[in-house]
């Protein structure tokens, strides 16, 4: 979908690579942007573009339910290692996306009402800043710099080059994905809506229109069909589970059952997000809560008649919980709203790109009052450079650009989220 051409490129194998890249883009008077895995784009690099994937270590410290994580990691060994003491980080829905980056923008994953936001769980970055320093941030030191990190550091501040993380305990759970025939969707989203308002936080639910395409990659019985989806995660009681999904099989058996016990390790399953990248926008907002028009509004973005919709994913998911209740003050300052709407489109032609962003502003513009912030890990391309200023509150922002003017006076890291430009 986006293709960088910067002035030079530093495949980084480590911190002191990282640093020696900034300093010298800094002498030139060139911007630094930053990639690890290549997911979540922000703006085409035009001066050094400083590869982390190299960066790659991860240690797990058993004993102290911790994790450290180099700059280039994805969530999958983390996991992985994590998996064999029966601990885990708090991923997102894919595991092949790069840990640091989906730290630094709050990561709300399928552990999330339970356990909270990733960011909630960091316990110290190490990152290069303007100068080339290399510089902790935690509670006790460069405090300000750290708050800023944990939300505000979409590419803003510096090159995170390590985070240390606490892991929770999490070896099995009971998910998956219960899929309804399309033409049901308004109705399984409104028991969806009435059945998710008081669920226990040990789970964490979505309402999901699903647009399978017609590729090889995605399994015969749904190819290129659309479905009404209800998946989450449980990571409690798996007998208070099971019961929880039974009164959806009792209401309506659906035309496929995919819900049941599962160890955490497998938690892909749940989404089932596409391995290999693909051409694709993302767009998403925070909402205060779930109506018959958000409903209606859903549907229609993700609907298309006849034919498979451009908008393969049209996803609401339950948040609050641990989510509103931060351990500290931390710069992710969207808390209280408890439902998160996602819409993925695929955009292999200039014509897609221009009917989703047309979709997009339409459902955007019609749930207007229901919109409380957007989700910036969701976002790519200038809507997410663009959207700091709505993603926090105006004490935050205020505070954020406080943070920018002291750490990178000069703007050397200008192509990430547009702090106080």
């Amino acid at each position: 979908m986006y293709s960088h051409r910067p002035l030079a490129v530093v495949e980084a194998a480590s911190a002191s690579d990282v640093a020696e890249a900034v300093r010298a883009a800094s002498a030139a008077g060139v911007r630094v942007a930053v990639q690890a895995t290549g997911h979540g784009f922000t703006t085409q690099a035009e001066g050094i573009l400083i590869v982390t994937a190299g960066i790659d270590h991860v240690a797990i410290d058993p004993e102290a339910a911790t994790a450290r994580v180099g700059a280039g990691a994805r969530w999958e060994p983390v996991l992985e290692q994590a998996q064999q003491y029966g601990l885990a980080p708090l991923l997102g829905s894919s595991p092949g996306v790069g840990a640091v980056g989906y730290t630094l923008g709050g990561g709300f994953g399928w552990l999330g009402r339970r356990y909270g936001l990733c960011v909630d769980r960091v316990r110290w970055f190490r990152a290069i800043l303007a100068d080339g320093s290399l510089v902790t941030a935690s509670a006790e030191e460069n405090p300000d710099l750290f708050w800023a990190l944990r939300g505000g550091g979409h590419g803003s501040l510096g090159v995170v080059v390590e985070m240390e993380i606490e892991l929770v305990e999490a070896a099995q759970v009971y998910g998956g994905n219960l899929l309804y025939p399309i033409d049901s969707a308004p109705e399984v989203f409104d028991r969806y809506r009435e059945w998710s308002v008081d669920l226990p936080e040990e789970i964490t639910s979505a309402f999901t229109i699903m647009n399978y395409p017609h590729i090889e990659d995605v399994p015969e019985p749904v190819r290129g069909r659309s479905f009404a989806l209800v998946r989450g995660c449980h990571c409690g009681d798996p007998d208070e589970a099971a019961a929880l999904i039974d009164e959806w099989r009792r209401w309506r058996q659906p035309a496929v059952d995919m819900f049941g016990s599962m160890p955490f390790g497998a938690v892909a399953d749940i989404s089932q997000d596409p391995i290999d990248p693909v051409p694709a926008m993302s767009s998403a907002r925070w909402l205060s809560g779930l109506d018959q028009e958000v409903g209606e509004a859903i549907i229609e973005a993700a609907a298309a008649g006849d034919g498979l919709s451009p908008a393969i994913i049209a996803e609401t998911r339950h948040a609050g919980g641990a989510i509103a209740r931060p351990p500290a003050d931390t710069a992710y300052s969207t808390r209280q709203a408890d439902r998160l709407l996602q819409i993925v489109a695929l955009t292999p032609t200039s014509e897609s790109v221009a009917g989703t962003h047309t979709r997009l502003e339409r459902l955007w513009s019609r749930l207007g009052n229901r919109v409380v912030a957007p989700y910036l890990n969701f976002l790519e391309g200038e809507e997410r450079r663009e959207a700091g200023r709505s993603a926090f509150d105006p004490a935050t922002w205020q505070r954020l650009t406080a943070v920018k003017a002291k750490v990178d006076p000069d703007g050397v890291f200008g192509d990430g989220l547009a702090i106080g430009a």
